[in-house]
């Protein structure tokens, strides 16, 4: 254990103190650590205080010195442990056959399994979990964050009996604040004081993402040593997740400063991320029946999953206002009047949302002012240093002298400033100005937390005084809220768009920005309504690979995870070619949890396209899903070795070969997953994918066309795919009306005319539910001409956009051989206006087999009168 000595005397002390490999627990439980065999490699020194009958001792089995069916039981249980730092509990266990029930924790730290064992509370046990019902009751009728807040503080205080309970929020600066209380009417209130972020250490925080309770029975108590303190390769064993780990010197002198005997504190988390916490304190010692804790560890999670929806509502309200303040602008310039010009509107309209002192506008080297601004002058000395930060990002500061130090001139005017680029070249600007605001922070001490003598040394010291210390602060405005920010990110994108629009010198400019805007909102239409099809798609076919709703979803949820992991990354390159060994990284860290230094990757990286980035990544997903459940990844023993290379003609190879797991058995029947993984890349890219299901491991080969590689860092992809026109004298078969007669709904074969297999197959489906005998797919204009060439086609659905050709070529030979189309396109509408085809109607994405029906109840018969 580190000697407290030893440390330097500054604020990231306590960051550095190990407090998860103290060797002790506290006294009220006993600690058992095993190997993977069930050997004792650990045991705290009181075990012979609660396993009276047969006490093992290091190196012993476990078995030996347990009954035959307590053993059992604690295998059965671990061995169904899941997610990574999952801790699973047994109540009520005979561990020795004597009577003596336990109240058991188990879970998997590194090689070791430890056990933990509490006496069991027969009388408390009973249908706890009854007394969730009234206490969530109770909570129903908060409507904000706040009062939720306030409620849950008061039902945890009558649940568990601490003399107080605290939410505890943490802020973005990482200090807190009480910002609920339920206490004894004798006790002072802790209520809205600030705890600087040195109370909890960097440490301590991640220990509550990984351990969400956290209770300190006895501050008097005498910690129990474990034995041995180090394994006998020199290592202490590590109790992150230990629910008796001792506590920290340093942790105990503070509550007792405080005055606190005992202590409990639940993690709140929100979205992945520490929101807060319950801080429960009791002025005497506090021994919970592990069940009641169980049950309040349960009411924390309902609790945080109610503030989550809290806290969204919240945000739907937010996006409400930012909608009206841009409906608002929108309105009211909509003359054409320049910006620079119109400040005093603008000023106006936004200080209904965002309060403000003054206000500037810097447009096209043009500048003016309103309120409490900086002069002309002034402000363009500012501007060298604002064009140094990232394009299009906010700037928010309540003290901006501390920023730009030539600020300070007009202190008397402003201090705090919110900066909205409005442009990327020239560097425009609209800032709002906050005055000074002489504040108050009201802290639990001193935040500074000085250096004191104590009796771990010159160091530093919990504080021996929490009466509230003032701090007043100056040359600082009013802090911009997160709900400012986020409005004026809306904001940021309104004056773009108001800025864009009147800066338009002619008639002509002006036609001509409202087609390229036009058709980027067809295209972006175009891509959210493929990627809204492709996810129905994934919802529908995978239907087949779930056994229950929860596994249902989780393959659904996972499988879009991909999908949007691979997105990010292709955007974040500005929807250029991004990188496919990071994209095996990400995939590993996201998906397996800790084994990602179990996938090794050599070979040469590459860049792959954003049309083929987001296949490989569902192919990559389904492949790692697969391997972390029954492969080489499913166990602590196998590893992952891929390979990529560049073959000569430029295709990208990638080689996956699994090693060390179990034996392997081809599935007993094709998913949805095994049909993603060989049929994606064939069917999307042209290019190959085969899977070999060795004995040994998986191993598998997928190679993607050399057109969708680069190796250029964020370089354009070149395309080597060609136009296909259609071939000067073509003859097709007359069209196939003989089975269609005047009562006839539905086309008897149908072709489909899409580059995305999972749409493709999801369509496919549809057409074969609603009746079609027949559907005949192609993924572009080589196949679908040469089947509309050899066989008979009634009626054809047809994607426009195929990646780098339309379908026009399609359409044109459909009407040349009268047979009667229609597009199935994100696009929407305005496809008529791009394509002068004879297509007699546009099914838009994404569709359902009741879209489907109506497109062909009012087409198909249409068609049938035409052709008689």
């Amino acid at each position: 254990m580190t000697d407290l000595h030893d440390y330097e005397v500054n604020l990231t002390n306590c960051d550095r103190e190990p407090i998860h490999k103290l060797g002790r627990i506290q006294p009220f439980g006993a600690l058992i650590a095993v190997t993977s065999d069930w050997i004792v490699a650990h045991r705290s020194t009181n075990i012979g205080t609660f396993l009276q009958r047969s006490v093992p001792a290091i190196g012993d089995r476990l078995q030996d010195h347990l009954s035959a069916t307590s053993f059992e039981r604690l295998v059965k249980v671990l061995s169904g442990a899941g997610e990574e730092d999952a801790q699973e509990r047994v109540f009520g266990l005979d561990l020795q056959g004597n009577g003596t029930h336990f109240d058991v924790a188990m879970h998997v730290q590194g090689s070791l399994s430890i056990i933990e064992i509490e006496p069991h509370d027969e009388d408390g046990m009973a249908d706890l979990t009854n007394s969730l019902r009234p206490i969530m009751a109770r909570l129903e009728g908060a409507d904000t964050a706040a009062e939720l807040c306030k409620q849950a503080a008061r039902q945890m205080k009558r649940l568990l009996g601490f003399d107080r309970v605290m939410v505890y929020r943490f802020h973005p600066d990482q200090s807190g604040e009480v910002v609920a209380e339920a206490r004894e009417p004798q006790l002072e209130s802790f209520l809205n004081l600030r705890y600087p972020k040195s109370d909890i250490p960097q440490q301590a925080r991640k220990l509550y993402l990984r351990n969400l309770f956290r209770i300190i029975a006895d501050v008097e108590s005498e910690p129990v040593p474990i034995e041995p303190a180090r394994s006998i390769t020199g290592e202490e064993l590590d109790l992150s997740l230990s629910t008796l780990r001792a506590v920290s010197p340093i942790h105990i002198e503070y509550l007792r400063n405080m005055g606190v005997g005992a202590s409990l504190s639940i993690s709140i988390v929100i979205d992945g991320k520490l929101w807060g916490l319950f801080a429960c304190h009791h002025y005497g010692p506090r021994v919970l029946p592990y069940s009641l804790r169980t049950v309040a560890e349960l009411f924390s999670q309902l609790f945080s999953f109610k503030l989550e929806i809290a806290l969204a509502r919240a945000g739907s309200i937010l996006k409400e206002r930012g909608r009206q303040l841009h409906d608002r602008l929108m309105s009211r310039l909509a003359g054409g009047t320049a910006l620079v010009e119109e400040l005093n509107t603008v000023d106006e309209v936004i200080g209904d949302v965002i309060p403000h002192d003054g206000a500037s506008a810097f447009i096209e080297d043009a500048y003016s002012a309103r309120g409490h601004a900086p002069t002309e002058e002034q402000f363009r000395q500012l501007i060298p240093s604002l064009n140094t930060a990232t394009t299009s990002q906010i700037i928010e500061t309540d003290n901006l002298s501390a920023m730009v130090p030539t600020a300070a001139d007009f202190a008397d005017k402003a201090v705090g400033a919110l900066i909205i680029p409005v442009s990327r070249r020239p560097r425009d600007y609209i800032v709002l100005w906050r005055r000074e605001l002489p504040q108050v922070v009201t802290w639990a001490g001193n935040p500074q937390k000085p250096v004191e003598t104590g009796p771990h040394g010159d160091r530093l010291t919990p504080r021996k005084s929490f009466e509230a210390w003032q701090e007043s602060v100056s040359g600082r405005s009013a802090p911009w809220t997160e709900e400012e920010l986020t409005i004026a990110e809306r904001l940021r994108v309104t004056l773009l768009e108001i800025i864009i629009r009147v800066t338009d010198e002619a008639i002509e400019e002006r036609r001509r920005a409202q087609q390229q805007q036009d058709l980027l909102i067809a295209e972006l239409n175009h891509r959210v309504r493929n990627i809204l099809t492709l996810i129905r798609g994934l919802v529908s076919q995978s239907q087949a690979d779930a056994h229950s709703v929860q596994s249902y979803a989780e393959i659904i949820g996972s499988r879009i995870r991909a999908l949007a992991m691979a997105h990010d990354n292709i955007t974040r390159e500005q929807w250029e070619s991004a990188s496919l060994h990071e994209l095996i990284r990400q995939e590993a860290e996201a998906y397996l949890s800790g084994k990602h230094d179990r996938v090794i990757i050599t070979g040469e990286d590459r860049l792959l396209a954003p049309e083929a980035y987001t296949v490989i990544a569902l192919v990559l997903h389904e492949m790692m899903t697969n391997s972390a459940k029954y492969g080489s990844l499913c166990d602590s023993a196998g590893r992952l070795e891929l390979h990529t290379e560049v073959h000569s003609n430029g295709d990208y190879r990638l080689h996956w070969k699994e090693v060390g797991g179990p034996p392997v058995q081809p599935p007993k029947r094709k998913g949805f997953g095994t049909t993603i993984i060989e049929r994606s890349i064939p069917f999307e890219l042209k290019g190959d994918a085969q899977i070999d299901y060795k004995l040994t491991g998986v191993e598998a080969e997928f190679c993607i066309p050399a057109k969708f590689v680069s190796r250029a860092k964020r370089g354009k992809v070149e395309s080597s795919s060609q136009d296909v026109t259609l071939p000067s004298g073509l003859k097709r078969p007359a069209p196939n009306r003989k089975n269609k007669t005047k009562d006839s709904a539905l086309p008897e074969h149908v072709l489909l005319v899409e580059d995305n297999m999972i749409i493709a197959m999801d369509a496919e489906e549809a057409l074969q539910r609603l009746g079609v005998a027949r559907v005949t797919i192609a993924s572009g204009t080589t196949r679908a001409l040469q089947v509309i060439r050899e066989e008979t086609i009634d009626f054809a659905l047809l994607d426009f956009n195929l990646g780098s050709e339309s379908s026009e070529t399609i359409a044109e030979a459909l009407g040349s051989a009268d047979i009667p189309f229609c597009f199935a396109t994100g696009y929407g509408e305005s496809i008529t206006q791009m394509s002068e085809t004879n297509a007699l109607g546009v099914l838009k994405k994404p569709y359902s087999d009741s879209d489907i029906k109506a497109l062909l109840d009012r087409v198909w018969l249409k068609s049938e009168k035409v052709a008689d």
